[in-house]
């Protein structure tokens, strides 16, 4: 798995300034565009960059930094799993966007990656429970990773309960 790789010091918001820099994101992540390009290999499209997108794109940036789950076309099946496996809470968008995003990494070659974030979703927390504020934001990578147990499991999926294989 190629993962990001971001200093444990950092704070979220330095974290994700350097994530949008390094993906070319532009310096609001894209946030305010009213169309959001997305590339699915070689075929680029847009869809409508919703105000219920945008809110869930927030967390789903965090996401990637906590994760070091990457931007291609994999990465992001494994961090749509990862959340689906953790739950999306009441982001409508971001439980069907990472329905496809999980969709398309099991068709299209990933099925163990996908299978392996899942997992590890289901027995770790995300931020979709939490406020989006400047306290998240400033707060320690290594201190986020750690509060939502990824600190632990970044080496090994944990072994799959029955749960999880009737939730998958």
């Amino acid at each position: 798995m190629t993962t990001l790789a971001y200093d444990e010091s950092q704070t979220l918001r330095d974290a994700r300034t350097r994530y949008f820099q390094d993906n070319a994101f532009g310096d609001d992540g894209g946030y305010a565009a009213k169309w959001a390009k997305l590339q699915l290999g070689p075929v680029p499209f847009a869809i409508p960059n919703s105000a219920a997108r945008v809110r869930a794109l927030e967390f789903h940036d965090l996401h990637h930094l906590v994760t070091g789950y990457p931007t291609d076309v994999v990465g992001e099946a494994e961090i749509g799993a990862w959340e689906i496996g953790g739950g999306c809470a009441s982001f409508v968008a971001a439980w069907i966007l990472n329905l496809y995003a999980m969709v398309l990494g099991l068709l299209f070659g990933a099925p163990g990656a996908v299978w392996r974030a899942f997992l590890r979703g289901r027995h770790t927390r995300n931020l979709y429970r939490t406020d989006y504020d400047d306290a998240l934001l400033d707060a320690p990578l290594g201190e986020v990773r750690a509060r939502l147990g990824l600190a632990v499991s970044q080496t090994a999926p944990p072994q799959a309960t029955l749960g999880d294989r009737i939730s998958f």
